[in-house]
């Protein structure tokens, strides 16, 4: 299943420094952070949209603009898929509830509070 996202983020990258007349990603990543991000809310948006009216083709859809878009912003940050599918890795098995814990106490210990 992975191996879809990875040939996906290979475009991406392929697309960087392209032509922007030629390309929809060269041109996102041309306009930088902010029109990136910009667009990965308007794209999380029409997800949540999808699935408040569960229309099922819908929300499949939407979830797979929303990651096209997030393999962009990743791209832009000169990460990969692997680097989301590492952390995911990384948290399989721990409670959700745990692992929300050990983030706000880590957060905490670097921002020096206690």
């Amino acid at each position: 299943m992975s191996g879809v996202l990875e040939r996906l983020a290979a475009v991406v990258e392929s697309r960087k420094g392209a032509d922007a007349d030629n390309s929809y990603v060269a041109r996102l990543l041309s306009q930088g952070e902010d029109a990136i991000l910009k667009k990965i809310g308007e794209e999380a948006t029409e997800t949540v949209m999808a699935g408040k009216d569960g229309e099922r083709r819908r929300i499949v859809a939407e979830t797979a603009d929303l990651w096209f878009h997030c393999l962009i912003m990743l791209a832009h940050y000169g990460l990969s898929p692997e680097d989301v599918l590492a952390e995911l890795s990384r948290r399989e098995g721990i409670s959700g509830i745990d692992e929300k814990a050990a983030r706000k106490a880590d957060k905490r210990d670097k921002s020096g509070q206690d």
